[in-house]
């Protein structure tokens, strides 16, 4: 017996994602890094994970650079106030500076990287909803978040989208990928390749003949419709391999048997 199909894409609005993403947490601004870009969108990649602070903003003036003007069908998503302390007048200023390092007018999905415990949440969205309403953001998404911070959150913005770590060997996030699915909000795991260290991981590969990246992703892929993630690489060859997920159907045993167990971690590629 198969664990039902999965689609290939999810819809972001009005947009359809495909369900395999790239992050760009290592991207400098380098002549090879815009080719890869470039690369990895002809390969088939549409959603392209980026912030701020990434590699001191390299990473989103490497994307500006390769990609703007953005096609239509590509989704470009930024994140800003990452460091307490800075209130809704530093993320303002963060999110001015993503604006200008991307070449847009518009970010398709701008998340708050993380909640400051010093300024009201509700404040802090209040900024979002702002840039949203004056069409400078589309969409507003949250990462590292509760239920709870996710529902004061959407009681000034719509929430789109949310970030949090979530694998085979971090699934603190249950909660949220339950919530996220019963609400249709796009669930985006940070972190999706840690836990491949299990001899049981290695079998179902092998019996799919995929890699263990393949199997842990296509796991997420089943875990939830709305998961969308976002495995980082500097590597085409790598980026292929992730998008070979897409591909791959669990047996209900496989992922009953994925699902059922803690990984030790491993390092993402």
């Amino acid at each position: 017996m198969l664990v039902p199909a999965t689609s290939r894409t999810i819809a972001l609005g009005r947009r359809g994602l495909n369900r395999i993403g790239l992050g760009t947490n290592r991207l400098t601004n380098t002549a090879e890094n815009r080719s890869f870009l470039e690369a990895a969108i002809g390969a088939g990649v549409n959603f392209v994970d980026t912030a701020h602070l990434y590699a001191g903003g390299e990473s989103e003036g490497a994307i500006g650079m390769a990609l703007a003007p953005f096609a239509d069908d590509l989704v470009v998503a930024t994140k800003g106030g990452y460091h307490p302390g800075s209130g809704t007048e530093g993320l303002r200023k963060e999110l001015e500076t993503s604006l200008e390092r991307l070449r847009t007018d518009t970010i398709a999905l701008y998340y708050l990287h993380r909640v400051d415990p010093e300024v009201p949440l509700e404040e802090t969205m209040g900024l979002l909803k702002e840039y949203r309403d004056a069409g400078r953001i589309t969409h507003v998404g949250l990462s590292e978040v509760s239920v709870e911070q996710i529902q004061r959150a959407r009681s000034v913005v719509p929430i789109a989208a949310v970030q949090n770590e979530y694998n085979l060997s971090e699934r603190g996030s249950d909660e949220v990928v339950e919530y996220c699915t019963s609400e249709s909000i796009t669930f985006v795991p940070f972190y999706p390749l840690h836990g491949d260290k299990s001899p049981v991981v290695a079998e179902i590969a092998r019996r799919h003949e995929a890699t263990l990246s393949e199997i842990r992703l296509a796991w997420l892929l089943h875990r939830s419709p709305v998961m969308l993630p976002i495995p980082g690489t500097l590597s085409l060859q790598h980026l292929k391999e992730n998008l070979a997920a897409l591909e791959i159907e669990l047996s209900a045993e496989h992922f009953e048997t994925l699902s059922a167990r803690a990984f030790p971690e491993a390092a993402d590629i």
